[in-house]
């Protein structure tokens, strides 16, 4: 193996990605980072640099590139070192891109908007959800950082590493700007040997573990708490080199490999919003006046039931390595 070289494969729904080189270990001579298409991927993905350098090459830290993907496809990211000798340790995000969705087009003069939507547009194109001042877990990001690649950061439901391309997960923050505020989410990652902030709590936007240490994560927990807990659910599937893939639910899931010691190689984090539909009212019965008893009765039925919203939307970046 060409240790001067080191290639990560990458898999990307369709969409817009900016491909950000934050950083390397050699300050020095830097390694050079190139992106390009699988080969089955060619005519799917194209990669957009500046005019006037090479093609998916990026030569320094702070440098950044576009992928434009019309059907899922591979991309490779390959690091080369500066110099002979010198070190492939870079630090690379890629972040999906998004132009938003368009407005709805009317004709005439602009008038107020009227107290019921028409059912004819979208509600979304007149004012943003009601539940969106509360929080929804649609807007959930992980961020881990993964040896060889660097920070990659993916939204709920979407595999980092994972089973087409395992690798070592190094480190995990979670963000969730629109998080309600009746909730806290809380997280730890621990490893096979004892680190400083091993298996410690860390809140929201903490980034816990290591960078450029080459210490694998070895089991992770998070647990969420507050008075509007029971209206989510965590729902993590993992996998640690040489297990099978584990799905946990529940509002605290601890994980680890067998025997405790396997690094973690794939992580996927999604928090769902629980639906259950209140019971219908019951119609209210006349009283009827009874002599004092010392065992108390009680009329009617007694009611119980909430009521819960949901709202997604889509992620795009899944690795492979």
């Amino acid at each position: 193996m060409n240790e001067q070289i080191q290639q990560k494969t990458i898999d990307l729904a369709r969409g817009l990605f900016l491909v950000r080189y934050n950083g390397a270990e050699d300050k020095t001579s830097p390694p050079v980072v190139r992106v390009y298409a699988d080969r089955a991927s060619v005519n799917n993905c194209n990669i957009i640099t500046g005019p006037d350098v090479v093609n998916g090459t990026l030569f320094a830290p702070e440098t950044a590139l576009v992928v434009s993907v019309a059907r899922p496809s591979r991309v490779i990211v390959e690091v080369t070192a500066g110099r002979v000798g010198g070190s492939t340790a870079a630090n690379i995000k890629i972040e999906p891109l998004t132009q938003g969705q368009p407005q709805a087009q009317f004709q005439g003069q602009f008038q107020a908007p009227p107290a019921v939507q028409p059912a004819s547009q979208p509600y979304d194109a007149f004012e943003p959800d009601p539940g969106y001042d509360r929080g929804g877990p649609s807007d959930l990001k992980l961020l881990a950082h993964v040896a060889g690649l660097g920070d990659v950061t993916v939204g709920p439901n979407t595999w980092i590493a994972g089973p087409s391309a395992p690798a070592r997960i190094e480190g995990i923050s979670l963000e969730w700007p629109n998080k309600p505020h009746d909730l806290n989410l809380q997280y730890a990652v621990k490893f096979a040997r004892p680190q400083r902030g091993d298996n410690q709590f860390v809140p929201l936007g903490t980034f816990a573990g290591t960078r450029g240490r080459a210490l694998a994560i070895t089991g992770f927990s998070l647990e969420a708490t507050g008075p509007s807990v029971d209206r989510y659910t965590i729902s993590a599937e993992t996998i640690f080199l040489g297990a099978p893939a584990l799905r946990v639910t529940g509002n605290r899931i601890v994980v680890s490999g067998p025997s405790g010691r396997e690094p973690l190689v794939g992580l996927k984090l999604n928090l769902e919003e629980r639906r259950v539909q209140a019971a219908p009212l019951a119609p209210q019965q006349p009283r009827r006046a009874e002599p004092i008893n010392p065992a108390p009765r009680v009329d009617g039925p007694r009611l119980e039931g909430r009521v819960r919203v949901f709202r997604s939307r889509q992620s795009a970046v899944k690795t492979a390595g």
